[in-house]
């Protein structure tokens, strides 16, 4: 039996370029890894210092009692965010400076290390690193397996690359249970707009990965080939969750595609839930199943207004622009909060946009002011400009942001600082 304690940090964002939800959400990966140690078992401690605001001495106290041979700590908020991670890993290395003799192996699982894996070993000073989906990986690392194609690790003092990133089969993934005072803490309900929450909120993954290739989306690496569990599986584990008292919760997909079988099951379970889609995949029909079923938000990629800007994106969208506006206003119908994503691009002029985001408005869909692209290491953006990435690939992408762009996105209250500074005040 191996002691393992999965960590997920208390994260903190000043200074940061990050464009994701900043309140605490269920660390999946976490728990999916906590289920199958568990179930070998293995002895687990699952630390959630972001939902419990546990400091580090709080983690440290936690682990000399429980006495831990692996410590795992992911270097991104929960995988609802890996494919929009902080770029800095000040976090994190705050964390693993702390530990470093809180047990014999400290691992670290998340997109840093499956992209740019010796940096990250180098950076946080573990002494392994994992290379995509993790949960498989650490359950083989608890068995006592090591150096085998899925890992980063030091040899002889020697960094080594073990293959490259590994995937998770995923659709055996039984109902996930959570501890009833985490539930109880989760207030948060993620993108929803349409109420003030009562119940608690959680986040649910009803399918992994995306069929699609976006430039822009740095998916390749983790999460890739698209997989999906039984409807079954998830509404047990949805039940499980308003047993709990859970009123809304969010699907975490890369992209939520049209299930009729796991919809209709939703339908009579009371369960409010929001998702993020592609609109130009649902048919009128779907929408309204999607908004009887429960949906009360659609987070929409739309990205651009052209054509063109669409193609260079990679959409493969078969929908004109006019189809794509009636499509959200017909989702508007149904569900009380339709979102259309934007992304700042060559061929939208400022102009037309701010036109098609009032027409969308006058209908109830909200249209974001278009975020500035980030090239995230992995994504066929940053392949584009400097081919595969290497170890410094976090601080080029963030020096050429922050050089291309002179505002950012509404959701950052200052202006992002260059990644060698957030990540040199956690070393000197």
């Amino acid at each position: 039996m191996t002691r393992v304690a999965l960590i997920n940090q208390d994260w903190r964002y000043e200074g940061s370029i990050y464009f994701g939800c900043r309140s605490p959400h269920l660390p999946l990966e976490l728990g999916i890894s906590q289920q199958l140690l568990e179930r070998a078992g293995h002895q687990t401690l699952l630390l959630d210092a972001h939902m419990f605001g546990l400091s580090i001495g709080d983690i440290s106290a936690e682990l000399q009692s429980f006495k831990p041979d692996i410590v795992v700590i992911t270097t991104a908020p929960t995988y609802l965010f890996w494919r929009c991670a902080p770029p800095e890993l000040r976090v994190p290395q705050q964390l693993t400076f702390a530990l470093r003799d809180a047990a014999p192996m400290l691992v670290a699982v998340g997109p840093h290390g499956s992209t740019t894996p010796r940096a990250a070993l180098t950076k946080l000073r573990v002494d392994c690193v994992v290379m995509g989906e993790c949960e498989a990986t650490l359950l083989r690392l608890a068995n006592g397996e090591r150096q085998f194609v899925g890992t980063c690790y030091r040899d002889a003092g020697a960094i080594q690359v073990n293959g490259g990133p590994q995937a998770a089969a995923f659709i055996d993934q039984p109902p996930l249970q959570w501890p009833d005072e985490m539930i109880r803490r989760h207030s948060h309900h993620h993108h929803r707009f349409e109420a003030t929450p009562v119940g608690p909120g959680a986040e649910v993954e009803a399918s992994r990965g995306c069929p699609y290739s976006c430039t822009f989306c740095a998916k390749d690496n983790f999460r890739n080939g698209y997989r999906k569990r039984p409807a079954a599986a998830i509404l047990q584990e949805v039940d499980e969750l308003r047993r709990q008292g859970v009123e809304y919760v969010y699907f975490i997909d890369e992209i939520f595609l049209p299930n009729p079988e796991l919809l209709e099951g939703l339908v009579s379970r009371g369960l409010l839930f929001g998702i993020q889609t592609r609109i130009d995949l649902w048919k009128p029909e779907m929408l309204e199943l999607l908004g009887r079923a429960g949906c009360v938000s659609i987070e929409a990629g739309v990205e651009s207004l052209t054509p063109e800007g669409r193609e260079n994106l990679a959409k493969k969208c078969r929908m004109t622009t006019d189809q794509l506006a009636d499509r959200l206003m017909t989702a508007r119908r149904h569900v009380p909060f339709v979102q259309a994503n934007l992304i700042e691009v060559a061929e939208d002029d400022e102009a037309s946009v701010q036109r098609w985001r009032d027409k969308m408005q006058a209908a109830g869909v909200w249209a974001n002011d278009p975020v500035p692209l980030y090239p995230y290491p992995g994504s066929p953006d940053y392949r584009k400009l400097w081919g595969e990435p290497d170890d410094h690939a976090w601080e080029r992408a963030h020096d050429h942001y922050l050089r291309l762009f002179e505002r950012f996105s509404d959701v950052q209250e200052q202006r992002p600082i260059p990644l060698r500074e957030l990540e040199l005040e956690v070393q000197e």
